[in-house]
This record gives structure tokens, sequence and C-alpha cells, in this order.
């Protein structure tokens, strides 16, 4: 699929507006970006073959383990567009994919582990 940035970013804004209020309340200290492709350290993080694709990424503190940290900068939760893209055949899967990514690294934020954050995102 293909879809300009601007269109892929209005997508991102529209699936994070419909979270649940008490999700989005609870969603403490996080910035939200879009890249085109994760680093090469992220994807050698990772340990990404050929042919796997990586659709987001946490990365910071997340809430069980911040007591006591003091002054930290914000958590990212990154969307990686083109695995996105690659993955969806026509703009409801798009819309899918993007809001399944976003509700699986929330679950990350909230401390859950891998088969948590798959559960989170069905």
């Amino acid at each position: 699929m293909n879809l300009s940035s601007e269109d892929f970013e209005k997508i991102v804004k529209e699936e994070l507006d419909s979270l649940p209020e008490e999700v989005i309340s609870k969603t403490n200290n996080v910035a939200f970006l879009i890249e085109d492709y994760p680093t090469p350290d992220q994807e050698k993080k990772f340990r990404l073959g050929r042919g796997y694709f990586l659709f987001g990424l946490y990365e910071g503190y997340h809430q069980s383990s911040r007591r006591n940290l003091g002054a930290v900068l914000p958590d990212r939760i990154t969307l990686f567009k083109y695995a996105i893209l690659h993955e969806s055949k026509n703009e409801k899967e798009l819309r899918m994919m993007i809001s399944n990514t976003i509700k699986h690294e929330i679950a990350h934020h909230f401390g859950s582990d891998e088969a948590g954050a798959r559960k989170a995102s069905r």
C-alpha cells in the first residue's frame, strides 16, 4: 500500500484519538513518533531476519519500574511506517494494523511482556 506521510500521520492521530480516555489518561510521559524504518541498532537489538518487520517499538521505563527515577525524558512509542504499509492491503487493514500496534506498545508501557502485549493488541 502506498500513502503519503501526511495521510499516514492523520490516520495515526485518528487511531490515537479513538483510544478510551482511561487508557490515554494513564499513558504518562510518552511521546508517539513515526519513523520510516527502524534504525540498524533497533533491528540488531531485535535480531530481525530477512522478511521480518518491526511495526512498533516501546522504549523507556514501563510504569511499574518508575519508582524513584526522578525527572526522565519521555518514553517513546515509535510506529514504523513502511513495515505497516507493507503489510496493509487497504485502508481498513492499515487502520487495524496501526491501532493494534499502538495498543501493543502501550501495553509494554504499562509493563506487559510480549505475550501480554499481544493479548492487548487483539
